[in-house]
């Protein structure tokens, strides 16, 4: 193919030599595909189902390979990626073999110190890597950071379990080898810490796409501030938990033809408890009512001019839009 070193030449120097001088370099015939990076995840189907981390699968241009502990290769395509947490669900296509499945346990389940086990593709380059720790925390809320991405991810489970780069979206197991967690996230720097997700969190995405191909996810529909002693003296609130229903440039405090709407919500109430379950910085607004599904009703305790009141919602999909 014809090419030129002049091209960064100004046009008035450039005419002096684009006619005397002949250039060439390779050409380009087709799309060459190139590995970038690696993850872990784990089959929970007979049908080729795959859970991993949505961080794992987030480029949506790129395709995916997915390789067994036998060695086979598989294209997988993406059926689902979760709005709000960590997780994507994959099948691969086209199946021809019989997969082994992994049982899915009840992360609800487990006691500081019982033993868990992680397995998944350390480093991106060592398969199959199975460390043992213990359960060391519950309910952490961390800020994970990965490439151009930073989220905070609520009610995870600690391990002193190591977990490296590439076991992202491996499965933590229990010495029964069910699944209670999905390797997410690590201190960097520190010596065996790290995060899962608790496998309770995400069967309800799993199941969605087993009935409807894609993850719906409830929402009430309004935006907010976490209460905190510093934002309950400046807003002189009765309370230091909770959350302030207030508006933001991203819009406005109340969703048009949401949950909150048709339950009488307004801006500047403030909402502490939901089901009888009291919101605090461990218990965000957005973490509990991941805990119900589409169609559930809920109770609110809310207080409006200093004044409690007790609404009553009933939760719908959250628009692709939001």
């Amino acid at each position: 193919c014809s090419a030129s070193p002049f091209l960064d030449l100004p046009p008035e120097f450039r005419q002096f030599f684009d006619d005397q001088f002949q250039f060439s370099q390779p050409c380009q015939k087709g799309t060459q595909r190139k590995e970038i990076g690696g993850g872990s995840g784990f089959i929970i189907a007979k049908d080729g189902l795959i859970v991993t981390n949505k961080h794992v699968v987030s480029d949506v241009a790129a395709s995916y390979t997915v390789l067994t502990n036998d060695g086979k290769k598989y294209d997988a395509e993406i059926l689902a990626r979760h709005p709000s947490l960590d997780i994507a669900v994959l099948k691969i296509k086209p199946l021809t073999d019989s997969l082994s499945v992994l049982i899915l346990g009840d992360s609800g389940g487990i006691k500081l110190g019982q033993t868990a086990i992680a397995i998944g593709n350390a480093l991106g380059e060592f398969r199959n890597t199975v460390s043992v720790g213990t359960i060391s925390g519950l309910a952490r809320t961390v800020t994970a950071q990965g490439g151009d991405t930073v989220e905070t991810i609520e009610g995870v489970i600690q391990t002193d379990a190591a977990i490296n780069q590439g076991n992202s979206g491996g499965p933590l197991l229990n010495l029964k080898g069910e699944v209670i967690g999905i390797n997410t996230a690590m201190v960097v720097g520190a010596q065996n810490i790290g995060f899962a997700l608790p496998i309770n969190q995400v069967k309800k995405a799993i199941e969605s796409v087993k009935n409807t191909g894609r993850i719906s996810v409830p929402y009430l529909g309004v935006r907010y501030l976490k209460i905190t002693p510093d934002l309950a003296q400046k807003e002189k609130l009765p309370v230091e938990n909770g959350v302030l229903i207030r508006g933001s440039e991203d819009g406005p405090a109340i969703t048009s033809d949401s949950p909150a709407k048709k339950a009488g919500l307004q801006a500047e109430d403030v909402i502490t408890e939901l089901n009888g379950e009291k919101l605090n910085q461990d218990n965000s607004l957005a973490y509990l009512i991941q805990k119900y599904s589409i169609g559930d009703k809920v109770t609110l305790k809310i207080l409006r001019n200093g004044q409690e009141m007790i609404l009553r919602a009933t939760l719908e999909e959250k628009p692709k839009d939001l």
